[in-house]
Parts: C-alpha cells; sequence; structure tokens
C-alpha cells in the first residue's frame, strides 16, 4: 500500500482507535459538553496540594481510565506519547513514572493531541508497535500563572482571550481492528506559519493561518472535498479564529459550509464568559475522546477531520517581543 499521497499526506492501513477517555474540570462539568465526559473534577486540585500536581493526577488518571475501557492492562501497552503546556512538559513525564512502558514525551503545544495520534498511527501502522497510548491535556491554573499573570492578581482578560480547558484525554491506537470505534486513514504534519501577529491574548488570529494551510495542503494532496465530512474540527482557534479560518479558506477556493467546527467553541455556555471559548492542551484531546467517539458509537459519524492547532511561543519569546509561530496537524478519521 502505498503510503503517501501527494506533498506531505501520511497514508494509514492499521491504525485503528479502541477507546477513548477524557476527564474534565469543574467549569467543563458545566459547560456544553459536560455530560459527555467519563468523568468531571469537582475541584481544580483534584484532592493535591498543587494545580501542577492535580495536572499530573489527571495524566494518570485518563491513561488507567482508558485502559480499563478496553479491558487492557499497562503491561499491554508498547509506549505512551503525549505532552502538555507546563515547561519540560513535567505533568506527563512525571505521571509516566507510574508506567513501564516506553514514552515518547511531546510537544506542539495545543497540537500535541493530534501530534500524539501522528506519531501513533506512524508507529502502530508501520508495524513497530502493536498498541500505544496518546494523550494531552492542560489546567487552566498551571497554565494561566505560567503563560500570563499569577493567578491571585485577577488580571482583567481582554474580549479575544480563550480559557485554558482543564482536562485530560487518552486514546489507545492499535494494529487490529477488533473492538475499534474507528480509524485514522490520513494525516498530515503541518508546518510552522508565522504571519507577524504579537498579541499573545488572541491566539486565533495566530493560529488561523496555520490550519488553513494544513487542510488546504489535505485536500491538494488528496482531492478530497469538504462534503466528503461530517465534520472538520480544528483543535482551539476559538470562535474568532474559527470566523477568520473560514473566510481565510474562502478567499483561497475553499467553503465549509455547516462542517467547520472548533473543539473550544465547543465547551462552553455563553453565560460562563470565556470570551472566545475554550483552548489548550486538552481542549481537542476532551473533545475526540467523548463527543466525537461516542458520535461514532452512534453511528452518527462516517468520516471526520481533526485538525490540532498550536502556538508555538513562550513566556520569554512574547516579554522580547517575538511575533507568534503556529502549527496545526490534520488527521482523517472513519468509521470501521
Amino acid at each position: 500500500m502505498q503510503k503517501r499521497v501527494g506533498k506531505q499526506t501520511f497514508v494509514f492501513e492499521n491504525a485503528f482507535v479502541r477507546q477513548g477517555f477524557a476527564i474534565a474540570g469543574p467549569k467543563e462539568k458545566h459547560g456544553l459538553l459536560g455530560d459527555c465526559f467519563d468523568f468531571c473534577l469537582q475541584d481544580d486540585k483534584f484532592g493535591e496540594k498543587s494545580f501542577e500536581k492535580a495536572e499530573c493526577k489527571m495524566f494518570k488518571f485518563a491513561i488507567d481510565g482508558v485502559l480499563n475501557k478496553a479491558n487492557l492492562q499497562p503491561q499491554n501497552i508498547d509506549t505512551m506519547l503525549g505532552g502538555d503546556l507546563l515547561n519540560q512538559i513535567v505533568s506527563v513525564s512525571f505521571a509516566m513514572r507510574a508506567y513501564d512502558s516506553s514514552f515518547l514525551g511531546l510537544y506542539n503545544a495545543c497540537g500535541t493531541f493530534a501530534e500524539s495520534l501522528l506519531v501513533g498511527s506512524c508507529l502502530v501502522d508501520g508495524g513497530y508497535k502493536n498498541k500505544v497510548v496518546c494523550i494531552s491535556g492542560s489546567h487552566f491554573s498551571t497554565a494561566e500563572r505560567q503563560y500570563r499573570y499569577p493567578l491571585e492578581l485577577g488580571v482583567l482578560r481582554s474580549p479575544v482571550t480563550q480559557w485554558t480547558a482543564t482536562g485530560a484525554g487518552a486514546s489507545i491506537l492499535t494494529n487490529e481492528s477488533d473492538n475499534a470505534i474507528c480509524k485514522i486513514t490520513k494525516g498530515v504534519a503541518g508546518r510552522v506559519i508565522d504571519l507577524g501577529i504579537k498579541d499573545v491574548n488572541n491566539m486565533g488570529a495566530a493560529m488561523a493561518p496555520a490550519a488553513c494551510d494544513t487542510i488546504l495542503q489535505f485536500f491538494e494532496d488528496t482531492k478530497a472535498k469538504v462534503d466528503d465530512y461530517d465534520g472538520i474540527f480544528t483543535g482551539d482557534l476559538g470562535k474568532l479564529g474559527r470566523q477568520i479560518l473560514f473566510d481565510f479558506a474562502k478567499d483561497r477556493g475553499i467553503d465549509f459550509k455547516d462542517k467547520l467546527f472548533d473543539c473550544g467553541a465547543m465547551l462552553y455556555k455563553q453565560k460562563q464568559q470565556t470570551f472566545q471559548g475554550g483552548s489548550g492542551a486538552a481542549c481537542s484531546a476532551i473533545v475526540f475522546n467523548s463527543y466525537i467517539l461516542n458520535k461514532f458509537k452512534q453511528k452518527k459519524y462516517k468520516k471526520i477531520l481533526l485538525v490540532g492547532t498550536g502556538a508555538l511561543l513562550s513566556p520569554l519569546t512574547s516579554f522580547q517581543g517575538e511575533s507568534v509561530p503556529c502549527i496545526a496537524h490534520c488527521l482523517e478519521v472513519c468509521s470501521c
């Protein structure tokens, strides 16, 4: 079987999603998708002494949860792949102390979950691994004080900001079709796009061009069309970023019609005052492993695109006046 089409698109024959698990925070519980998650926290600290320890605990809870749903033991997993938003991806790395599986730490900011699915699909489809766990997550209270301001300051938020989602999502990928929910059939590893946006509050505007570039590359490589899909889900562009992507694509001859959704924009209710919706490495991870996989289980989806978006900035580069380079990875997910 040909493993690549066009310039950048991988083709997978045996990359199946066996099971998914999503743990979310209290704010997400009371949002639009609260009933979809497997488990929701009662408080942001999850019974721990710090928000960072709570985030690490969420990763372990998600891994144990997805293994339990798939009736597997930790020793059945060959490799775990994933990341988070904290320096040196400490939340997921520290969580891995509890497991014997090999570990590949990944970082593409909020696009990390899509990156993990892309790398995981390559490993299982290539025959290098039989079963892998792909995981990504974030926590509002850890990311907020690392990337912006101490929580105690109570700084007013800009209307273009998004709310970093609290949660972790884990998927099991395997090269065996038995008991699979869906399969990953194609993927594009995106390239870094930087149009000079320096406003660190407006991540949707910064990331939308990268999402557009990757989606257009996928359509060019595969000759697919928007109408081929039940939905095209971006990672966390938010409401404004989604509209910018819609306009960007339409200028280039692609009309998403009513098929374009954003995981961040789907998370919260208007009255929760998250402005543009959700963001963070948990965003696409918890939506994919709850809402989207449920749609496949219910046979309501046959084929979707998942486009994970990430802003590759750090507090240091922002303080130095750098613009925000961004990336997006795309995956085609189909019913089995």
